[in-house]
């Protein structure tokens, strides 16, 4: 052996994992069964076994030597979960509490990943859309993961265009008004958030309307998003209740 060379018997070993914390704007199911408002959801998946059986865990899977982390998010989503592509996901926080795994040591590196409101991907039985203000019992330090991440996507969806990675590719005003309100927890008004989005460069007129619904009205103008990449547009600017 090496003079320098550490002895194996003293390097420390641990898990490194990678941790998905994956959102959308999908239906709240109201008191009585059926559908209300949208709202901010989050995947998770129901735990088989110890530790915490029975709880809920976000997707995860341990990082493998031949991967990046990001390839190692895709595996993971695409193994847990079955969902195979998301809109938009960037790396959010890692964490490293010596017992934050009462199995064994741990050091988990957490993304966000964001799906759009059309894509429904087939789920298996023990994994389901969350609602992220009424999280059921969470394995781990997830429930702390989904806050920070939550509290990550509500602020840059005031300064970038993220909005683009949880709405449809094509939208009205009022679609996309109800995108903003359930991620962000509070109300806009839907001629100051087109205002906004325009004067930075974030929408455009698709040059079609949608039919105007049951109660009647003028069709309403469809639009999109100019990128569908993130990007900042504003980096001093906060989306605020109407």
């Amino acid at each position: 052996m090496a003079e320098h060379e550490p002895s194996t018997s003293t390097v420390p070993t641990y898990r490194h994992e990678v941790l998905a914390t994956v959102f959308r704007v999908g239906p709240r199911v109201a008191p009585g069964g059926g559908e209300s408002a949208l709202g901010l959801q989050v995947l998770a998946w129901q735990r088989p076994r110890d530790p915490y059986e029975g709880r809920w865990a976000l997707p995860s899977a341990p990082l493998q030597p031949d991967e990046t982390m990001e390839q190692c998010l895709e595996r993971t989503l695409a193994a847990r979960v079955d969902l195979a592509h998301v809109a938009h996901s960037e790396q959010l926080d890692t964490r490293s509490r010596i017992d934050r795994d009462p199995f064994q040591r741990t050091v988990a590196t957490a993304y966000l990943a964001l799906v759009p409101t059309d894509a429904e991907p087939e789920l298996p039985d023990h994994a389901d859309w969350c609602p992220v203000t009424a999280l059921p019992p969470m394995a781990f330090d997830h429930a702390d993961v989904v806050t920070v991440a939550a509290q990550r996507l509500r602020n840059k969806l005031s300064y970038t265009n993220l909005g683009f990675a949880l709405a449809p590719p094509c939208f009205t005003i009022a679609q996309l008004r109800e995108v903003y309100r359930a991620a962000l927890g509070h109300d806009l008004d839907p001629t100051n958030l087109q205002r906004v989005l325009q004067r930075r460069g974030q929408l455009e007129a698709t040059g079609r309307t949608v039919p105007a619904g049951p109660s009647g009205g003028r069709p309403a103008a469809e639009y999109r998003f100019t990128s569908r990449t993130a990007r900042t547009t504003d980096p001093f600017a906060v989306l605020r209740p109407s």
